[in-house]
């Protein structure tokens, strides 16, 4: 099974005009905080992880109610009629954000790079399927630590800025 992954400059425009994708993550990010953090930002890509050839959406989610010391919030999402339902959300990430060739359960493997809260020099994360969700914090098995160039396509470059939500 391989990835069906959109070029760089393709994803991050597509990602942006989804009119749908943003009210779902404003209205995502502001439950359960009656103090949202005004400075919210978001990137979002699009990539088929499963294979089911409706493409799940990454988004790494920046500012100072999502990020702290060892990085930012990434979640993943499943496009669902006219919304959105989260696979998983994982704490304590960085990008570069990539998909990977590799598959656990039928998903692509997600990596994504850690370093901060104590973790130094940083190293990329492998985050596995389970066949419910993806690895939940990057530091802890099921993730592994990657050993080499394990092949893929970046689809939040370490340089995104993100968009305000």
């Amino acid at each position: 099974m391989s990835a069906t992954i959109l070029s760089q400059d393709r994803v991050s425009r597509d990602a942006a005009a989804d009119g749908d994708l943003r009210a779902y993550l404003q209205d995502y990010l502001k439950s359960g905080s009656s103090d949202f953090d005004k400075t919210t930002r978001y990137s979002a890509a699009f990539a088929e992880l499963s294979g089911a050839k409706v493409p799940e959406v990454v988004v790494y989610v920046s500012g100072s109610a999502w990020c702290g010391s060892g990085g930012c919030s990434t979640l993943i999402l499943r496009k669902e009629s006219d919304s959105f339902k989260v696979i998983t959300p994982t704490t304590v990430t960085r990008s570069p954000i990539s998909v990977l060739q590799s598959t656990t359960n039928g998903w692509h493997v997600v990596s994504v790079w850690v370093q901060g809260g104590g973790i130094q020099p940083g190293y990329t994360a492998l985050l596995p399927f389970d066949g419910k969700a993806y690895a939940s914090n990057p530091t802890v098995p099921p993730a592994r630590h990657s050993t080499g160039d394990r092949g893929g396509a970046i689809l939040i470059p370490q340089t995104a800025e993100g968009f305000l939500l």
